[in-house]
């Protein structure tokens, strides 16, 4: 779960006091172009009918409050600034309202984040809406706008090199089918109730054990299903320079009578070559008896729903973390000075007869550079799977702009 600009990984390294260092009023905020097209049959790359396109702006502000209270406001809005007249047919976020009704095309703001944190000694407290990132419930972040939350979150570092969490979800806008967030329709809030009747969450995350970070999740997701998450990632520096490696098990066990629990295991190894070139593999296998994917449990644990598996694809979400498949993964990022940074994954499911028998794989390669407050990417992605495109390989190529201030 983040902290403002924390992530749960500097929250360990550094404690929860730091909201204790929150000074003054403070704006910041970035404005987003992203362009996706495929070509897909019966259309060629950067035709309208397979063209996706979008503009997002985020506008936040966080303050130092009264009595130690800190706060932050964000503001998110959205708009294809007419693409869809001549460039696109599709949006990134935010295409439908609860009521199922297509409203792609219009202009959309919402409150993203509004919550107030205070520290009690070793303790804090985050109450309001807010980004999360826990393993089955967290913000998707590779869409031009995130899921967030409103939930209440406690963190604890009174264990020695341990962090205890707890939290309470009681809404979310999250969306299906790979749009992320519910889009607005008539000035109505995007926010619903988080599944049936909200969720609980507890973890620790430690590392007494030597050269380990390990985290132990409990989820009870309420009249729907419990859940653990149990994950430990190993520094094997001191033993060979560069290697790392982790291991995931995930267990979702839903509370109707007759429906059997999901499991998955992943491994992960990883080598960092001296010249900084970073290679990773990863292999994971979920149960061939489960009902409910190993995904994130924010957008509706359907077609597109993230998983946070180590063999997660770049771009084709949704097949890893399906009962009854197997997927390895391979990487590769290099950092070359001067020119740009550079990312390389191959991604393979193979869907057993629980998983519709459906495979699944995908090659992404991506350039990204910054260019002052410009950050831009530019990404090919080859895609082969069962259930597209008449089973038909195709390409996708995407721009991400991204002005940060």
């Amino acid at each position: 779960m983040k902290l403002a600009k924390l992530s749960l990984a500097a929250i360990v390294a550094l404690g929860v006091s730091a909201f204790a260092d929150v000074e003054n009023v403070k704006f910041s905020g970035n404005a987003k172009l992203y362009y996706g097209t495929n070509d897909m049959d019966p259309n060629d790359l950067f035709d309208q009918k397979n063209s996706y396109g979008q503009a997002a702006a985020n506008i936040a502000m966080s303050a130092d409050l009264a009595d130690g209270v800190a706060g932050k406001i964000r503001v998110t809005g959205l708009s294809t600034l007419g693409l869809e007249n001549n460039l696109v047919s599709n949006v990134w976020a935010g295409a439908f309202s609860k009521d199922g009704n297509f409203v792609g095309t219009s202009s959309q703001w919402w409150v993203s984040e509004a919550w107030l944190a205070k520290t009690f000694g070793n303790t804090t407290i985050k109450v309001g809406r807010q980004e999360l990132d826990t393993p089955l419930a967290f913000s998707e972040k590779w869409n031009i706008v995130e899921n967030t939350f409103d939930a209440a979150v406690v963190l604890n570092s009174d264990l020695p090199e341990t962090t205890l969490v707890g939290a309470w979800v009681g809404r979310g806008n999250g969306a299906p089918d790979g749009y992320v967030v519910n889009g607005i329709e008539n000035g109505s809030d995007p926010f619903q109730t988080y599944v049936k009747e909200g969720a609980y969450a507890v973890a620790a995350i430690t590392k007494l054990i030597p050269y380990t970070t390990a985290q132990v999740w409990y989820y009870n997701v309420v009249q729907v299903a419990q859940a653990w998450w149990l994950q430990g990632d190993v520094n094997l520096e001191e033993f060979v320079p560069g290697l790392t490696g982790g291991i995931q098990y995930a267990n979702i066990d839903p509370d109707a009578s007759g429906v059997d629990t999901s499991s998955a295991v992943a491994l992960k190894l990883g080598y960092t070559v001296e010249n900084g070139l970073k290679l990773a593999a990863a292999y994971s296998t979920t149960d061939e008896d489960g009902v409910v994917p190993i995904a994130n449990t924010a957008t509706g644990l359907s077609a597109g729903s993230q998983s946070k598996l180590y063999t997660e694809a770049w771009w084709n979400y949704g097949y890893v973390g399906r009962p009854d498949t197997d997927t390895f993964m391979i990487s590769a990022e290099y950092n070359m000075e001067d020119v740009a940074d550079f990312y390389a994954q191959y991604t393979n499911a193979d869907g057993g007869k629980n998983a519709g028998n459906i495979d699944m794989s995908e090659f992404a390669l991506t350039a990204s550079k910054s260019f002052g407050s410009l950050d831009a990417t530019l990404a090919f992605i080859y895609t082969d799977a069962d259930d597209q495109n008449d089973a038909d390989s195709y390409n996708t190529v995407q721009v991400y702009l991204t002005y940060n201030f």
